[in-house]
């Protein structure tokens, strides 16, 4: 076990000689310092020392300045006062400004021996324990970053399967192809520019994905009906956004994006289905989704007519604004150029067969 050092300041080389003695035979290592200038230079050449025994009354620099500038560059130093002066006051207030103990002159031996073994015990403690605590905090950094990367890894398996799902969906409604990747990433575009989280637009890019999942529940004969559906066919296809609902909500991590799926079709004056909700009542993700979802209902080919421009569909929004949508959205949407919405969705047009979800939801929006 390595030798503990202690520096021995007074200004008296007698005392020095006698405390140093008593040290020494004990085992310790001492260094002597005649003032509490020249202690703090040998605790500047030479940090490795376990405790502080320093005089109260001294030249210079005394024990209480001393103390005060080892508080600030040797916070951990142990600082022991002696004193000659027999008022507890003083030894008090040396306490309070940061000694580890004192002793009254004239002392015993076992006296100095019991206080600095006490001292050096407290100080050995305090670096076990700070030792130990980063220890522990590395650990507990380690076991943090591997649990982020598990989560992470799993929430790309959870991303994958979904993405599957949409695929299995768009080969249902061959109408629709491609639109569920289209509305997702106008989703995202918009939520971006409203400046929410990535946690909030992954929420967000997972409801809009899935919004129509409730219409692998509608038979495909009303789905692919070539002529006008009847008010029955109408109601059925109608319940898709709950069905949806009802699928995902039993998946915890998808909780909050089956209270997109369930608003999607709800306008912004309660007109809309399937519970009427009107205004802030539907939930911030179901009112981006409906300007995105008609941007691209527009602006994509339909059996029944072509495709019209991003500025038709600006335009058609902006007269729609406050009835079926969010103004506030609508602005938003409005304020984006409409050069980002082609791009965007010529990108997805001219890569879509090997066009992936997952890479969109995690691609750096910069």
């Amino acid at each position: 076990m390595p030798v503990e050092r202690i520096l021995v300041v007074d200004d008296e080389e007698p005392i020095r000689e006698v405390v140093c003695s008593m040290l020494q035979n004990a085992k310790y290592q001492c260094e002597q310092a005649c003032s509490g200038a020249e202690a703090l230079v040998k605790l500047k050449q030479d940090g490795n020392f376990q405790l502080v025994l320093t005089d109260l009354m001294m030249p210079e620099l005394d024990g209480v300045g001393l103390l005060e500038v080892v508080r600030v560059q040797h916070k951990e130093l142990p600082v022991v006062m002696v004193t000659a002066v027999h008022d507890i006051s003083v030894a008090l207030a040396a306490i309070r400004n940061g000694a580890y103990d004192y002793l009254l002159k004239p002392f015993e031996r076992e006296q100095l021996l019991a206080v600095v073994r006490r001292a050096l015990e407290a100080n050995r403690l305090r670096v076990e324990n700070r030792t130990y605590q980063l220890s522990l905090e590395a650990l507990v950094d380690q076991r943090t970053t591997e649990l982020r990367e598990t989560i992470a890894e799993l929430e790309r398996s959870y991303d994958v399967t979904l993405e599957a799902l949409g695929d299995a969906l768009d080969l249902k409604d061959a109408e629709t192809e491609g639109h569920s990747k289209r509305v997702t990433s106008f989703t995202m575009q918009i939520a971006r520019a409203m400046g929410l989280t990535q946690d909030v637009i992954h929420t967000l890019a997972r409801g809009a994905f899935l919004h129509d999942i409730g219409k692998m529940a509608i038979p495909d004969a009303i789905l692919r009906k070539p002529t006008r559906l009847t008010p029955e066919e109408t109601r059925l296809v109608q319940q898709h956004s709950y069905l949806g609902y009802r699928m995902l909500k039993k998946i915890p991590f998808l909780a909050d994006a089956a209270e997109i799926v369930h608003a999607h079709q709800e306008h912004w004056d309660g007109s809309g289905y399937p519970r009427a909700l009107k205004g802030e009542e539907i939930p911030l993700g179901s009112r981006i989704f409906a300007v995105a979802d008609t941007l691209d209902a527009i602006t994509s080919d339909r059996p029944y007519r072509p495709a019209r421009s991003v500025e038709e569909a600006r335009s058609e929004i902006r007269a729609w604004s406050g009835r079926q949508f969010d103004p506030a959205i609508v602005d938003v949407f409005l304020a984006i150029p409409a050069s980002v919405w082609q791009d965007l969705h010529n990108e997805i047009h001219s890569r879509h067969e090997h066009f992936s979800y997952t890479e969109h939801l995690c691609k750096d929006p910069g």
